[in-house]
């Protein structure tokens, strides 16, 4: 993505952080224990969001700063925790000391950083053997109404980092499955908090909402149901620093 509209689409949630702390899905236990292991670390949650992974990281035992480049969503997640340190910044530059971290963390993050940029950062913030360990949720397609779902918002599929030789270790890859309670105004509730629509035109927009919503009506699965879950595969990646 070009640095213009990587930059637009990255800034573009702060009007909806309310919506976006509120729809976004949680991450499962056992991914954050494959990522990060048993015992605490010092965690920087990088591009945090409005710290829905930050909430799990400290309800794990990490002891996490939270950094976040949008001013709308970091006051959210300042609010959400007052107790975590939530310093301005991004991936690019990160206002912390070298080798001060024993892991870096991305939670459905990494795919708005400048690569070139982000991947020495991360370095320079951990220490000898520190971990960065990105993780994405992606709908799983295998469910037929989900896939039709993919084909009225587009594909959300996973590009695995490719780091630096020289900076970290091979990366490793684990996916988890799991599910959040949905229905159909949580879906499109979901479908507002994203990117692509919040940088949308109106009509496309109306159009998005309306083919959702045409979806919950029709599909035999979801037709005439109040609840059921929206599945999720989650992708986790871990590597350490040389």
């Amino acid at each position: 993505m070009e640095p213009e509209k990587r930059d637009r689409h990255r800034l573009s949630f702060g009007p909806a952080a309310d919506l976006y702390d509120e729809v976004r899905p949680s991450y499962p236990a056992e991914a954050i224990d494959w990522m990060l292991g048993p015992a605490s670390r010092k965690v920087v949650d990088l591009g945090a969001g409005t710290g829905i992974f930050t909430r799990q990281l400290v309800a794990a035992g990490h002891d996490v700063l939270a950094v976040e480049p949008d001013p709308g969503m970091r006051a959210k997640l300042a609010a959400r925790l007052p107790g975590v340190a939530t310093p301005a910044g991004s991936a690019e530059s990160v206002p912390l000391p070298d080798a001060s971290v024993d892991a870096v963390v991305a939670a459905q993050s990494y795919h708005w950083f400048d690569p070139a940029v982000a991947h020495p950062e991360i370095a320079r913030l951990l220490a000898p053997g520190g971990v960065f360990a990105p993780i994405w949720n992606h709908r799983d397609n295998e469910i037929d109404w989900v896939a039709r779902l993919t084909e009225i918002v587009g594909s959300e599929a996973v590009v695995p980092p490719e780091l630096p030789d020289e900076l970290f270790e091979p990366m490793q890859r684990a996916d988890f499955r799991h599910e959040v309670p949905s229905s159909p105004d949580l879906l499109v509730a979901l479908i507002r908090s994203r990117s692509y629509y919040l940088t949308s035109a109106p009509a496309e927009r109306d159009r998005l909402e309306s083919e959702v919503w045409q979806l919950c009506a029709t599909h035999p699965d979801l037709r005439g149901r109040d609840r059921f879950p929206m599945p999720y595969l989650t992708s986790a990646f871990r590597a350490a620093r040389r």
